[in-house]
């Protein structure tokens, strides 16, 4: 290789080390332009008739979502699937439903969130099992949401909508999902996200395997509750389905699960027992 070659080479591997270098600086410039930007009237009216539960924050947090909104909504496209007609008032009402999760906290996102799938109503997919004796069941379930590791969040707008609509039942899809992709962030769906220290993880893991074993026994009586019992299933089901009731009965939760209640309110810095 002669010499010019070589300086060539060399000077097309810095560029791209710079390039890479500076990628961060330049998604972080991005998002604060994003985020200075006025957030539309239209869209205001979609939370105000769509997403009571925004009315409920304090301005402070309001403002803050919005923001996150702008963001969440410039950089994660939306498909539309089974026919389903996507439309903004849609992907404004998933982004606020998601960016609740975000709130307070700078550093988190959805950073491995490549797309959002929207069905029109609850979807089909095939599971195999393994029954107890080994043998192997292929099963057709219909889901109202999932989440996957490699970067994608699939709804049913159907179940959506319910979810949005009644901001104190404790069920909400959007929640639910997204917290499986915050427990992602840091490999398989367990239960565990990041949370800062090994102090915090254990205290983190000791309580949650606690009020899941209350949940399980509780379930197994057949016995009413404030979780859902879907949240019996394994950790991370329970992690998300605790999300759910922090964010839309934080009161309540506050009251009969107050370690709980602590925990989430540790890893998602808001007090909704303080919304009204």
């Amino acid at each position: 290789m002669n010499t010019w070659a070589f300086g060539a080479l060399v000077g097309v591997s810095l560029l791209g080390a710079a390039w890479l270098w500076l990628a961060p600086w330049r998604q972080a410039w991005q998002r604060w332009r994003w985020r200075r930007q006025a957030f539309p009237a239209h869209w205001r009216a979609i939370l105000r008739e769509q997403v009571p539960l925004v009315a409920r924050l304090p301005a402070d947090l309001q403002l803050q979502l919005k923001q996150r909104m702008l963001v969440f909504l410039a950089e994660k496209p939306f498909l539309a699937c089974d026919g389903l007609v996507l439309t903004e008032a849609m992907r404004v009402v998933v982004a606020a439903q998601a960016c609740l999760l975000l709130l307070n906290r700078p550093g988190a996102d959805f950073e491995s969130l490549r797309q959002v799938l929207l069905y029109p109503a609850p979807f089909w997919v095939d599971r195999v099992r393994t029954g107890a004796a080994g043998v192997v069941h292929e099963q057709r379930q219909a889901l109202s949401g999932e989440s996957w590791q490699a970067g994608q969040v699939i709804l049913s707008w159907a179940d959506v909508q319910a979810g949005s609509a009644d901001p104190g039942d404790g069920r909400n899809v959007v929640i639910h999902e997204f917290a499986h992709q915050l427990d992602q962030d840091n490999g398989p769906a367990n239960g565990v996200p990041r949370l800062g220290s090994r102090r915090r993880q254990r205290e983190w893991q000791q309580v949650m395997a606690d009020e899941l074993a209350a949940l399980q026994a509780r379930v197994a009586a057949g016995l009413p509750g404030l979780l859902d019992p879907y949240g019996a299933t394994d950790p991370a089901e329970f992690w998300a389905v605790a999300s759910e009731a922090f964010f839309e009965q934080g009161e309540r939760l506050a009251a009969e699960r107050p370690a709980l209640y602590r925990q989430l309110s540790l890893y998602y810095r808001v007090l909704p027992l303080s919304w009204r």
